[in-house]
């Protein structure tokens, strides 16, 4: 079983930064790739960014491409996201996710585990 724990949400201006952490515990001897979903009232859950257990691979969502950076620290189990120059378009709830394999995928129910999730709030 792994569990996961957002954090670094917040209310934020428009142009502003915030960096979401993911702290992943339980089995973590395996390998597996993560991912950060958003999801917005009123709107389906949705991928923002995809990591492989390596780090090597990534994949945004077009409209937080250049803005958002997903990264991992396996040595301290975490996964980053570093969102820049925010919109009150990004304004959700955001979710981490794990699925064991070495490969994201960008739907969700291609994940296995998942965090609380975490508000972001953008006001313009």
């Amino acid at each position: 079983q792994v569990q996961l724990l957002e954090s670094g949400g917040g209310l934020v201006q428009a142009g502003g930064s915030l960096r979401l952490s993911c702290a992943v515990s339980g089995r973590t001897s395996s390998s597996y790739a993560m991912g950060w979903f958003r999801q917005a009232p009123g709107k389906e859950r949705e991928i923002v960014a995809g990591i492989g257990w390596s780090g090597r691979t990534t994949y945004y969502l077009d409209s937080v491409k250049g803005r958002f950076t997903i990264s991992r620290d396996n040595a301290k189990n975490t996964v980053y996201l570093q969102m820049n120059t925010l919109k009150p378009e990004d304004t959700a709830i955001y979710y981490c996710a794990a699925r064991s394999g070495v490969a994201y995928r960008t739907l969700a129910n291609e994940y296995d585990y998942w965090g609380q999730g975490t508000q972001v709030t953008v006001s313009s």
